[in-house]
């Protein structure tokens, strides 16, 4: 599986739950996470995708600890496993709010 077929399968899944899953661009800051996953209820969650086994670079590390600071949750997901493991730490995130 393709980091472009984890893509689709994202945004497909987020949009069958009612949301919306932005392709996230900063243009200035290299690295940020590729999508910004919003939720009925409020719920917005940042997601870097990655092709099987690979890991985020250290400059894309650094994007998603600084974001993680501010309080905000970013996912890492690299194969199907770790997509529904993503969702259901959305559905955790946003009990009684999906």
């Amino acid at each position: 599986m393709t980091e472009k077929d984890l893509e689709r399968r994202l945004v497909r899944r987020v949009e069958a739950l009612g949301g919306r899953a932005y392709k996230f661009v900063s243009p200035g800051n290299a690295g940020v996470p590729d999508r910004l996953v919003c939720l009925p209820g409020g719920l917005a969650v940042f997601v870097e995708l990655k092709r099987p086994g690979e890991s985020p670079r250290p400059l894309q590390q650094s994007q998603i600890e600084r974001l993680r600071r501010l309080g905000f949750t970013v996912g890492v997901v690299s194969d199907l496993s770790g997509l529904e493991a993503f969702f259901r730490a959305c559905i955790d995130l946003g009990a009684g709010r999906l």
